[in-house]
């Protein structure tokens, strides 16, 4: 069983990303190529770097399950500690915030999977419980932030330096502290994440999102937002500010390259890069960079 404590969690977070993962089950030859841009190699490497993306998706970071999955191969047994892991979230949950908060703060936690399903996966109060407000469950989501355990990303209306300034800070996502639990909360099974399922598609998004802000969070000095405009459906999956450059990034599940909110994000605001990422292999077309999932880590090394 499990014995580490909510708070011992914390410290840990999610220490093992993609990269750490990738060396432990690759030659490390491979990682270096990725390293060095060497997209061109890198892309007869593909189909292993993209069975160990899927593997991640499913076994996630958290130090316990990544250890006994180097040892063991085991999914199963990779699933019944991530199980273990949100037990002990929920037993600590209702030892250390407030009384008052603790079922808004579980009524939170539990509305993540969900929440992440939409299209747009903007947080609803509503999807919670009918009649809620913002007012009810504030508190129990600055808790769950500051104590780790979710990420939450507010939208800005206008990508122009400096972010923070176009903020709008009561629309935002909510995602986990790491993948493989996002995986259990869901209760999807390794063949689905692995093998594929005809059923398992809008759900892809969700998963591809939460891996790509954990990559992104690995950044120094990194800001991360999303971007709608005030009016109409356009929507960027993640805006990025590194010193002064703002980024655009639109998340795909697989290799559909199909981009019309990038592009309409990009005639409005006309920035020096604009990145999809998904399952295809390295390309630049003009300003536009197709950016495989498993380089994304690579965002803020990318060649000229």
């Amino acid at each position: 069983m499990y014995q580490m404590t909510f708070f011992q969690m914390n410290k840990c977070k999610y220490w093992l990303i993609f990269i750490r993962f990738f060396v432990i089950f690759t030659i490390f030859i491979t990682v270096k190529i990725i390293k060095k841009n060497d997209y061109t190699l890198a892309s007869a490497f593909r189909d292993k770097y993209i069975e160990l993306l899927k593997q991640h998706y499913y076994i996630g970071g958290m130090p316990e399950v990544v250890e006994m999955f180097i040892k063991n191969n085991d999914f199963k047994q990779a699933r019944s500690i991530q199980k273990d892991i949100l037990r002990a979230y929920d037993n600590d949950f209702s030892k250390h915030p407030p009384l008052e908060i603790i079922p808004r703060l579980k009524m939170v936690w539990n509305s993540i999977p969900s929440q992440l399903s939409r299209e747009n996966k903007k947080f609803i109060y509503g999807a919670i419980k009918k009649g809620t407000r913002a007012k009810d469950f504030e508190l129990a989501i600055t808790w769950l932030k500051d104590a780790g355990v979710i990420n939450k990303i507010t939208r800005i209306n206008n990508a122009t330096l400096p972010l923070k300034g176009f903020e709008d800070i009561g629309t935002f996502k909510l995602y986990t502290v790491d993948i493989g639990l996002l995986c259990a909360m869901s209760g999807l099974d390794a063949h689905t994440i692995i093998k594929g399922n005809s059923i398992f598609t809008q759900y892809k998004s969700a998963l591809t999102e939460q891996f790509v802000l954990q990559q992104l969070l690995n950044i120094k000095d990194i800001a991360i937002h999303y971007w709608t405009p005030d009016t109409g459906m356009a929507k960027v999956d993640f805006v990025v500010q590194i010193a002064s450059d703002i980024i655009p990034i639109e998340v795909k599940t697989e290799e559909n390259l199909k981009a019309k909110s990038l592009k309409s994000y990009c005639e409005k605001y006309k920035p020096k890069e604009a990145i999809r990422t998904s399952m295809s292999n390295y390309r630049k077309e003009e300003n536009f960079i197709n950016l495989p999932l498993y380089a994304i880590f690579m965002l803020n090394k990318m060649p000229d």
